[in-house]
């Protein structure tokens, strides 16, 4: 099943082991989880608006310490693009 098929309670209850306050508090071992973890910490960078390296490192550390980790899996998950060392959200 995949998110966008699931209904809102369905989503908060997988991301409740994983996302608490606006925080990741655990990474999530399966690709699914982590798919919706993924896109819900990419709502921390707005929409439309490139970003240099250094600003998308330090929102993206708000929700998780290892804010490179984060980076790179949402750029692998085709969630955030980048190019030159400049980023911006896709989904």
């Amino acid at each position: 099943m995949t998110a966008d098929r699931r209904d809102a309670s369905d989503i908060a209850r997988l991301l409740r082991p994983f996302w608490r306050d606006g925080r990741i508090v655990r990474w999530p071992a399966r690709a699914g989880r982590r798919r919706l973890i993924l896109e819900e910490a990419v709502r921390a960078l707005p929409m439309g608006t490139r970003m240099p390296e250094a600003d998308v490192d330090t929102r993206l550390g708000e929700i998780w310490p290892d804010y490179c980790l984060l980076r790179r899996a949402l750029v692998d998950e085709e969630l955030l693009n980048r190019k030159v060392g400049i980023y911006w959200r896709v989904g």
